[in-house]
């Protein structure tokens, strides 16, 4: 069991089915991260640099690919609560699968910079 696996096992169904929908799209878009912890959060490298994270909070739950994603995609972000390299969001108003994949494309890119 990983790391991951651990954080997950710990959250309520319905936020542990969010961040296992939202893992499922990392590992589509970037077969070869890799998971973790980094900052104290689980998280995705590529490379051995920093992809993208998430994490759980009371009334929300974010995830953190970094400032160059949020300030690139922030028009689509405006329903969103947002700061720098942070994206908030609920259950009841998820991220979509097509944002989520342009925010790992980003986040991919400029990693291989």
């Amino acid at each position: 069991m990983s790391v991951m696996d651990d954080y997950l096992k710990q959250q309520p169904a319905a936020q542990k089915s969010e961040l296992e929908r939202i893992r499922k799209i990392v590992k589509e878009v970037v077969p070869e991260a890799t998971e973790g912890i980094s900052y104290g959060i689980p998280a995705f490298k590529f490379n051995d640099k920093y992809l993208i994270g998430f994490a759980t909070f009371k009334d929300h739950l974010s995830i953190f690919p970094g400032a160059m994603p949020v300030d690139l995609l922030k028009n689509k972000l405006s329903e969103y609560v947002t700061s720098k390299g942070t994206i908030q969001f609920t259950l009841e108003k998820p991220l979509s699968e097509t944002l989520i994949k342009e925010i790992l494309v980003i986040s991919l890119a400029n990693i291989k910079k």
